[in-house]
């Protein structure tokens, strides 16, 4: 059971620290270290995992963390995989939190910033298409995905109601 616990902190501490721009963004990571590297959950499991973490309260990243980790070792395990992708924000915000300060206001940080940016999108992209090759599987998920895609983009309804309209959509196309 140690192994697992150390295992799991390690490689949420990985995803953790060589992710930057939050949840979204490390799901490619935690895709790779979950289901590639460890082979703790296959693809299914981790898109459903990843569907309930966006539904739930809090932070993508913590909450697939937690999950991930509950699945794999119980509660120590979500305990071991929580503290390991919030370690290393709390700890470079700590020890970078007099210097980051005065950085972020020089021209050369909003420079800085629009580079990531970019590259955040990217990985969000990524994860989009990964996770949708698995979730969009026949003609319902299909007609689902573009309805919700549409309504989305031509409206500024809260995210929250297409995951609500998504969900009760799929309980009457998959009955079963």
């Amino acid at each position: 059971m140690e192994s697992i616990l150390l295992s799991l902190f390690l490689s949420f501490f990985r995803i953790g620290l060589f992710t930057i721009g939050g949840g979204y963004a490390m799901i490619p990571l935690m895709e790779a270290e979950v289901i590639k590297g460890h082979g703790w959950m296959s693809s299914s499991e981790f898109l459903d995992i990843i569907a309930v973490a966006e539904m739930t309260p809090g932070p993508v990243s913590v909450n697939a963390a937690t999950f991930i980790g509950y699945t794999t070792a119980g509660v120590p395990g979500s305990v071991f995989a929580t503290l390991g992708v919030i370690s290393p924000s709390l700890i470079l915000l700590l020890a970078l939190s007099r210097i980051l300060i005065k950085v972020i206001q020089s021209p050369q940080a909003g420079n800085f910033i629009n580079g990531l940016r970019s590259g955040l999108i990217a990985l969000i992209l990524l994860a989009s298409f990964t996770l949708g090759q698995s979730a969009v599987i026949d003609l319902s998920s299909t007609l689902i995905f573009i309805a919700l895609f549409a309504a989305s983009v031509l409206t500024r309804i809260s995210p929250l109601y297409f995951i609500a309209a998504g969900a009760v959509l799929g309980l009457f196309l998959f009955p079963y």
